[in-house]
């Protein structure tokens, strides 16, 4: 893969463009161009044909009617889905993720068909509005495993069910997720890997480590994965624990300039 250029794909950013979530294109197309490997980022609009060819595939979060406009332009047997069993990579955000369930609700709670990528249904719920601080352990038999807790933010009403093929992105530690305890959903299907998560941040500003897991199965050269100096992004990662640490889900920690400036508690 070394010797090509490696393409990302931002789906529908037109739709699911809330939160940043177009910033996690930016962050893998970035981690690849400082390690010298050419990388093309693309943005594919809804009503475009969408490439099933590309390397990467990125969906956001976004509100009730673009998000069922979303479903609709994707399909029930696509591109993306011949993609994935051609071995693309697919990171799915909150509204994203509930695409690619086998259902998710509208803005009535009436359910509406997804694509099938994900084993899972997301159900409106009576419970309050997910909001705020989301840390998750990464499952030590996942696909994040070996990675430092993830970290990034919430905003959601409805509660995601994993079905019996599925495996959590991780375990909650602070915030909703799921709402089972669990975060995330991810599977394998044919040559690729499909995650899908609740983690706006953008998530892999937040997680550069997650990022490198998701280039490496493109790239599947670790000589290729030098390291790079990730010490601002630490030092984000590093206030948002801290913030949680004080007990402050909104991810905000009270502190004197002073404080910032020495970047202590």
């Amino acid at each position: 893969m070394t010797d090509s250029t490696i393409s990302i794909a931002r789906l529908f950013p037109d739709l699911l463009g809330t939160y940043g979530d177009g910033g996690n294109g930016l962050i893998l197309q970035k981690r690849l161009q400082w390690r010298g490997l050419p990388a093309e980022l693309i943005d594919v609009p809804s009503g475009e044909p969408i490439p099933e060819s590309c390397d990467l595939y990125l969906l956001g979060g976004g509100e009730d009617a673009p998000q069922i406009e979303a479903a609709r332009c994707l399909g029930h047997d696509g591109p993306l889905h011949r993609a994935v069993e051609r071995g693309a990579v697919v990171l799915a955000v909150c509204a994203g993720m509930q695409i690619l369930g086998h259902s998710f609700p509208d803005a009535e709670g009436k359910s509406v068909d997804g694509l099938g990528l994900l084993d899972c249904e997301t159900v409106k719920s009576d419970e309050p509005r997910a909001v705020g601080e989301l840390l998750v352990d990464p499952l030590d038999d996942g696909v994040a495993a070996g990675l430092p807790v993830l970290t990034g933010f919430e905003n959601h009403g409805g509660r995601t069910r994993p079905g019996p093929t599925a495996i959590p992105l991780g375990v909650v530690r602070a915030g909703v997720g799921n709402g089972d305890g669990t975060e995330g959903v991810t599977n394998q299907l044919g040559a690729g890997k499909v995650i899908g998560t609740y983690l706006h941040g953008p998530l892999l500003a937040r997680n550069p480590a997650l990022a490198d897991r998701l280039l490496s199965w493109v790239i599947g050269d670790p000589a290729a994965f030098h390291p790079i100096d990730d010490r601002e992004a630490e030092l984000l990662r590093a206030d948002r624990l801290r913030a949680i640490a004080h007990g402050r889900t909104d991810g905000v920690v009270h502190r004197t300039w002073k404080d910032r400036l020495l970047r202590r508690n």
